[in-house]
């Protein structure tokens, strides 16, 4: 099996006004495979996006690190694209040209013509393909974080790293935007690490699911394989015989170091 994403005895620790060194995450262990869609799932706090944001590149491991076909991740790279939580989009460009924006520092660069035929794809592959020509402004949350999505594909990058993507959105919007997460992931399987505090989102698009104990020095205490067959509708997720069991898991899990971190 390829597995281009290692993690290795990943810690981070961070200076306090106190001087006592607060350890958010230690010796966080685990190897994602090409085309794998992994969840981060724990309480707030517990260091999930600390993890992300290392694997992004975007800070460095205090010790440990992480490595990328043997070779040591140190800062951000183009096979690496990021969805935040809140979309970001520059306010001063349309939708499309936050697109075409991403697309001209893909890994191919093409012309401008070409940089326009992309972002037109993009953002009809998550669904949007009539924003091209709107402000953000205009557009609500959702469909912004769609052209968020749309903006990160266009980088053609090999992993797609997802910090709470839908967080802030309500739960029908939240659904539909699992659904067109899904579907833009069949379209050429990229290697997903998701943060996400939602059971239940975890388990419609996982193939395994990360449980992290609560910080401080938060840790992977378990790892869930998630075997609902692929590609994945909504109720027959939910109406799969495992699926129960499964969720009643990942709560027993975060109830009982809730507890013993309280």
């Amino acid at each position: 099996m390829n597995r281009p994403l290692e993690i290795t005895g990943l810690t981070k620790i961070f200076p306090t006004a106190g001087g006592s060194p607060y350890i958010a995450v230690k010796d966080v262990n685990v190897t994602i495979a090409a085309g794998e869609f992994v969840s981060l799932v724990g309480h707030s706090g517990c260091g999930k996006s600390t993890v992300l944001s290392i694997v992004a590149g975007l800070q460095p491991a205090t010790f440990g690190g992480v490595c990328i076909d043997g070779k040591e991740v140190d800062g951000p790279g183009p096979e690496r694209a990021v969805v935040f939580q809140s979309p970001s989009l520059l306010p001063w460009l349309t939708a499309g040209e936050n697109v075409r924006l991403a697309v001209s520092q893909s890994r191919a660069r093409p012309r401008r013509a070409e940089q326009t035929r992309q972002a037109r794809r993009y953002l009809e592959l998550v669904g949007v393909a009539g924003c091209y020509d709107r402000n953000p402004a205009e557009l609500s949350q959702g469909t912004q974080q769609q052209v968020s999505l749309a903006r990160a594909l266009s980088l053609e990058p090999r992993f797609l790293l997802l910090d709470e993507p839908f967080g802030m959105l309500d739960s029908l919007t939240r659904f539909d935007l699992q659904d067109i997460l899904l579907q833009a992931w069949e379209h050429d399987r990229k290697t997903v690490l998701m943060v996400t505090h939602d059971v239940d989102e975890a388990l419609y698009l996982s193939d395994r699911i990360l449980l992290m104990t609560d910080g401080p020095a938060a840790r992977i205490g378990e790892i869930l394989e998630v075997r609902f067959p692929r590609p994945r509708e909504r109720f027959a997720v939910l109406s799969h015989p495992d699926y129960a069991r499964q969720r009643s898991r990942v709560i027993r899990f975060l109830e009982n170091h809730a507890r013993s971190a309280a």
